[in-house]
């Protein structure tokens, strides 16, 4: 399923122009949907929608000055790679608890994961 619904994003969003980043821990999944207002808004409301998806919540939601993601339709990181020391920089516990803390800390995770290229796909 994660596949398909990857494979769907990298088709779709470039059109709505659309950027972001997923990342995934086991059933938690962590997404950054980045593009003009009315677009992001009608993705995230379709998500919502999706059978595929159970329990969505909006983390935080931000005016931004310049794309975090700009050269990505949909990035994957998969973080049973990732060294457990870089999520206890963010989390109580080195596993991905997106409401254990801020969605600004959570977005930093993020930040931090695509600048030491533990990234599974880009989807260019």
């Amino acid at each position: 399923m994660l596949d398909e619904i990857l494979a769907q994003s990298r088709r779709n969003n470039p059109t709505q122009g659309i950027t972001g980043m997923l990342c995934v821990s086991g059933d938690v999944f962590i997404q950054v949907l980045e593009g003009g207002r009315d677009e992001v808004c009608e993705l995230y409301n379709a998500i919502v929608r999706d059978p595929r998806h159970a329990n969505v919540r909006l983390l935080t939601y931000d005016e931004i000055s310049q794309r975090q993601f700009g050269n990505w339709t949909m990035g994957q990181v998969n973080l049973s790679k990732v060294n457990p020391s870089v999520l206890l920089k963010y989390f109580k516990r080195a596993e991905l608890d997106p409401f254990d803390a801020s969605g600004a800390a959570t977005l930093s995770l993020l930040g931090e994961l695509v600048a030491s290229a533990s990234i599974i796909g880009r989807g260019e």
